[in-house]
């Protein structure tokens, strides 16, 4: 029986479904590295002093079927009621040729953030139908591609309006935010959080009786607000502008297909979520937060905007713009953060738009506020009072003096439906896409069970024919058009949504193509028995508000996935809330701060900061209140121990944090890390490990091994969740033992620490539904596949440095010339020698069929590349093989052979549309051009556009659907 099950677990086994290298791949590659084995490679490259010296305690691996198994009992622990709960999350029918073409699409969830806009003009173009949506539905002039949560984009629109404060209130110190007593909970939490470091204050209240002085800067309103009732703000914004107040709406995008715009109120920024346009609740996320604004505030814009450009040939190009913005540019002088975005379900919501077009939204919405409507009748026909005077979908009842509310509530459970208890005397009810009259019979059943009244059933007859008769009361309603452009005309059978679905996948690389060798972002293989269980409906429909007793299912597989991880990362508790990498290292500086101020020692506000770090560190740091102090590297790429020892001694008694990456951003396992970690706490600072890079220590070694105090993890990056082009992440923090009453509570968390930092995301487990693929990874290859996942990841890396080192300067190595999971290699020589940047190599490798690895980050006029421990050996060969080709080319031009401008790299990438036109202008062959190596000519990946102008696009912002003539050449 021994030898029987051996082979069938080595059957079914996924670590070598997720590893690319096999036995005899590793013996060739080890031997073009030089080195006897894999574990004295290791040995070589990671410090004795944090090697882990026992494995990972967390179980042998599952296989794939076996797992599937295991998560579907777990599932079904989780109870499906009907959620009538609201509060900006709402039941939503996702068009199934949406969520099989987009949600559970590799080609769209496996690709990356659209730096290299020629192969993402796909994702780019339906980035642009959603800002165009979103600008449409509000009434605004300009929007980014989306941002995490509701809460969160609120959060931004109060740092903006913050910055935008008028020349006299920021002179005076103005800094009160006022924010309406009847905005979602979770907003409010997540805005006391985030006010604090800027040393604002949040006021919350009534705005009816709201008086206008001269140290409020802002004000949020919710729109209809949380308990559904729906006020026009006009003369209130009025009023705060004459009082030089910005005006932040917080709207729901679709009673917007009914409801007057925020925009011709004269709001000035207007946040929400694209939730209820067809993305599954998911017990909290992921779902695509939107933010609107006036073009005069352009560059304050968080996230990201994409706009129109040209290319080469003068025709029509996506892009991002103003990418100046980018943390890693502003680093320190950063106003946010623009990892903060959630693009993959951005693009199934303006999918949702395009497929159902204006008329189809505005259906949809009718319908829900007739049902609305309905419910209210026969309600009040049971002696119950209905609050709201004018209202969209949301009900706020109070019982006859008679009545009883926990009967009323016990009524709604044993027929398996939640209602928000908004206090002892009123219940919320909110209607979505998915009810029907049947669901709104069922509600009134239950009332009237609970009252101890008659219900008959209600008259079909008298309701199905005038559920449209129900419309919004004049001023309110909207009288504007919406969507208007004709992509949301087009497309409304599922055969020319398919083909529109498929011609934009088509313009874009993804794993799918081939390798993305992209250093500090490890683009791994995201398995598909990783992502089924996301559309299961246990998982998938679950409101993230829902008592935690229906939840059982999502509470055993959380706290099994923190202990997982605990063991991982050698700490104490982990904090599963923040939903992106960004917001870990947030809630990380958050945590540190309030332990700091706990211990009466608040004055300690300073971070230390490595030249190197990601350009994140710096954004964040400044967002948590610290102030930022750059510490020298040295010619290896180092932290520079000199000049970290004087920088910590003269800020000893302010000293609260260093921010360190490890291995390094140079890609190094730096051998001082230990002495690095104590001279931080010996100045009584605390370590914060940035976890970008945790894919070259899981099972090897860990942060808290090495002496961190608190870690983020990208469960986008080591852990699998897919980057879903620049979206879904997570960022989960795990932390010591001393700062584990510092982790984030939320309003909703019925036991929360009183040390506990504010909110951090919109709901307590931040994106919840996705959080499955990384349990998953962690339980298909156990303790054994995690560490040799980090090994091949390692072995990669340096078989790359091998075979392209004497093309390629490698620029920095540790103490034995090895590097750990990435490397750098520059090519600044390149400019001088052929006039060639390193952008021209990035362009020229699309003609090969690849991604561009990380190009000037975090040395300008380098290419930082990642392999990770999904690809064989045949692919980097292929890649290693087109980067030898690209040094040739450049030979070419250094030795005279080729044109100094009209050359392959100059003029990369290459269209099908040049290589197959009758004119041909250049001085290289057509094959040249577009089959460079033979393996390129068997699978070829054409880019839709040629090279982009990016300062014509930042000159000329354009960030809506452009007219039809716009495309006319």
């Amino acid at each position: 029986m021994g030898k029987l099950k051996e082979l069938l677990e080595s059957a079914n086994a996924f670590a070598p479904r997720h590893i690319g290298i096999d036995s005899a791949s590793e013996k060739e590659m080890l031997d073009v590295i030089g080195s006897a084995s894999l574990n004295t490679l290791l040995d070589e490259i990671i410090p004795e002093n944090i090697r882990q010296k026992e494995p990972l305690n967390i179980g042998d691996a599952l296989d794939e079927s076996r797992f599937l198994k295991s998560l579907s009992e777990i599932a079904r622990r989780n109870k499906l009621f009907k959620s009538y709960i609201g509060l900006g999350y709402y039941g939503t029918i996702v068009p199934p040729v949406i969520a099989r073409n987009v949600l559970e699409n590799p080609a769209w969830y496996t690709a990356y953030t659209p730096y290299q806009a020629e192969i993402s003009q796909g994702r780019l173009e339906a980035l642009l139908n959603f800002q165009t949506m979103v600008i449409d539905l509000t009434g605004m002039e300009i929007a980014n591609s989306s941002l995490l949560d509701e809460g969160t984009a609120a959060a931004e629109a109060m740092a903006m309006s913050f910055r935008l404060r008028p020349r006299d209130k920021a002179k005076s110190g103005a800094n009160v935010f006022f924010v309406s007593d009847n905005c979602f909970p979770q907003t409010i939490d997540i805005l006391k959080t985030r006010a604090e470091p800027l040393g604002i204050e949040i006021q919350i209240g009534d705005v009816r009786t709201l008086q206008m002085n001269d140290q409020l800067f802002g004000l949020l309103l919710q729109y209809p607000d949380a308990d559904g009732n729906i006020t026009d703000y006009t003369d209130l914004i009025t009023t705060a502008h004459k009082s030089g107040v910005l005006v932040t709406v917080a709207a729901d995008l679709l009673s917007l297909t009914l409801l007057k715009p925020p925009g011709e109120m004269g709001a000035d920024i207007v946040v929400g979520s694209a939730q209820r346009f067809g993305v599954p609740k998911g017990y909290g996320g992921p779902h695509a937060a939107y933010f609107a604004t006036r073009e005069d505030y352009k560059r304050q814009v968080p996230g990201r905007i994409i706009g129109l450009s040209v290319d080469r040939y003068g025709n029509n190009a996506y892009r991002m713009a103003l990418q100046t913005r980018e943390q890693h540019i502003r680093r320190e002088k950063a106003t946010s953060n623009i990892c903060t975005a959630q693009v993959l379900l951005a693009n199934m919501s303006s999918m949702y738009a395009v497929y159902h077009g204006p008329q189809g939204l505005k259906s949809i919405a009718e319908r829900v506020r007739s049902l609305a409507r309905v419910l209210e009748s026969e309600l009040v026909a049971l002696g119950c009072t209905q609050s709201n005077q004018h209202y969209f979908d949301t009900l706020k009842i109070s019982l006859p003096a008679s009545g009883d509310l926990q009967s009323v509530r016990k009524e709604a459970l044993q027929a398996g439906i939640n209602f928000r208890y908004i206090d002892s005397q009123h219940i919320g009810i909110s209607l979505d896409e998915t009810t029907r009259l049947e669901d709104v019979e069922e509600i009134i059943s239950v009332f009237g069970k609970g009252l101890g009244a008659e219900t008959a059933n209600i008259s079909h007859a008298k309701y199905s024919d005038n559920l449209a008769a129900y419309p919004i009361e004049s001023g309110l309603n909207r009288t504007s058009e919406f969507l208007s452009h004709s992509v949301f005309h087009e497309h409304h059978t599922e055969t020319k949504m398919l083909r529109y679905i498929k011609s934009l996948e088509n313009k874009d690389l993804s794993l799918t193509t081939s390798m993305i060798p992209l250093g500090s972002c490890t683009m791994k293989l995201n398995a598909t028995s990783e992502l089924i269980p996301v559309s299961w409906p246990e998982f998938a429909t679950l409101h993230p508000f829902v008592p935690q007793d229906q939840a059982a299912g999502y509470t055993e597989m959380i706290a099994e996935l923190e202990e997982l991880l605990c063991e991982i990362t050698g700490f104490a508790a982990v904090s599963l809330q923040p939903n992106s990498g960004a917001q870990g290292e947030f809630a990380g500086m958050r945590v540190i701060a309030a332990y700091h101020q706990n211990r009466g020692e608040a004055h300690r506000n300073v971070a230390l900061i490595p030249s190197s770090a990601h350009g994140t560190n710096p954004a964040s740091a400044i967002m948590a209140g610290m102030k930022v102090v750059i510490v020298k590297c040295d010619d290896r790429g180092n932290i520079d121990l000199d000049d970290l020892r004087e920088k910590a001694a003269a800020h000893s008694e302010n000293l609260a944090a260093l921010m360190v990456t490890y291995p390094s951003t140079h890609g190094v396992f730096e051998e001082g890390i230990r002495e690095i970690c104590d001279i931080i706490h010996q100045h009584g600072g605390q370590v914060y490990m940035d976890g970008a890079n945790m894919n070259a220590q899981v099972g090897l070694t860990s942060p808290g091994l090495i002496g961190a105090d608190v870690c983020h993890l990208n469960l986008h990056k080591t852990f699998s969740i897919p980057h879903g082009g620049g979206g879904p992440g997570m960022g989960p923090i795990g932390v010591a033992k001393h700062l584990a009453p510092y982790l984030p509570g939320h309003v909703h968390l019925p036991e929360t620490s009183k040390t506990a930092i504010g909110a951090i995301s919109a709901t307590p487990w931040g994106s919840a539904g996705i959080l499955m693929i990384s349990y998953a990874y962690i339980k298909m290859l156990g303790r054994q596949g995690l560490t040799d996942a980090t090994k091949y990841a390692i072995l990669n890396a340096n078989y790359i440095k091998a075979r392209l080192e004497n093309h390629f300067p490698v620029l920095y190595t540790g103490e034995s010339n090895r590097v750990a999971h990435e490397l750098i290699f520059d090519c600044r020589p390149f400019k001088q020698s052929a006039g060639i940047e390193v952008e021209d190599i990035a362009k020229r490798l699309m003609d090969y069929g690849f991604h561009a690895p990380t190009i000037s980050f975090p040395v300008a006029g380098t290419m930082m590349v990642e392999p990770t421990e999904s690809e064989s050996k045949d692919e980097l060969d292929r890649f290693c093989d087109a980067m030898i080709s690209i040094y040739k080319e450049i030979k070419e031009i250094e030795d005279g052979i080729a044109d100094p401008q009209d050359n392959v790299l100059k003029n990369a990438p290459h269209t099908a549309a040049e290589v197959l036109s009758d004119e041909w202008t250049h001085a290289y062959p057509r094959e040249k051009a577009a089959y460079p190596l033979p393996y390129v000519r068997a699978n070829k990946f054409w880019p839709a556009v040629g090279r982009i102008d990016n300062a014509y696009g930042d000159r000329n912002l354009i960030c809506t659907c452009p007219p039809l003539e716009a495309y006319e050449v």
